[in-house]
């Protein structure tokens, strides 16, 4: 069961990132890098200024707007169009930064826009910057709470050296080779949106990087 709580502190959720690769790193081979504690308090200070409730509220908006965008274009495919949308994970598709358990619960109002368009013939893809060791993770997570997953892309080793909005958009770039016309792009970072080969982007709040 997933314990949702009035209003997770972003600093709390953070933890479940980190519980996710530990689940597919092995202890003795998780590193960290020393935080100084001034840096920690002021992380925490500034993130205590969103709440759960907040952040639905600000990503709903978002979505009631791409919603009907959305149902309008799927109605009016072009001959011979594969249509596709084009996703971010985490604080995107999933509750990355509140979510307090695995599997971490999805973001409603996403997935609401997500359903319908999956229910309409509309192949979802998933491009994050999320490394390839959690793939399988990752790939049950989002299954689990509802997605249908036409492809997944994450990070190889040599991705990992790479700047992220290029990663990004070359993975859009690939989908589009594969036939596939990206008529949404959705995400909460500018990295997740730049570059082109989306005809609409949408973004979700990050408040100022606040959310990973």
């Amino acid at each position: 069961m997933t314990l949702r709580p009035w209003a997770r502190r972003i600093a709390v959720g953070t933890a479940s990132a980190a519980a996710l690769v530990a689940l597919a790193v092995p202890a003795e081979a998780a590193t960290s890098a020393p935080t100084s504690t001034s840096a920690t308090a002021a992380l925490t200070a500034a993130a205590e200024d969103v709440d759960y409730d907040t952040w639905q509220k600000d990503c709903q908006a978002v979505m009631d707007q791409a919603l009907p965008y959305l149902k309008q274009r799927i109605a009016n495919p072009k001959p011979g169009e594969k249509q596709a949308i084009v996703l971010d994970i985490d604080n995107t598709t999933l509750e990355t930064d509140f979510g307090f358990s695995y599997p971490q619960p999805a973001n409603a109002p996403v997935l609401e826009v997500a359903e319908y368009a999956q229910e309409h013939g509309v192949s979802l893809f998933f491009v994050t910057a999320r490394p390839g060791i959690i793939y399988s993770v990752t790939d049950y997570n989002l299954k689990h709470v509802g997605y249908q997953v036409s492809g997944l892309y994450v990070r190889s080793f040599l991705d990992l050296f790479k700047n992220v909005a290029d990663y990004k958009t070359a993975q859009r770039a690939d989908i589009e080779n594969k036939g596939y016309t990206i008529i949404a792009n959705i995400g909460n970072s500018a990295t997740d949106l730049s570059g082109g080969h989306a005809e609409k982007t949408y973004k979700l709040p990050d408040y100022n990087g606040q959310l990973s």
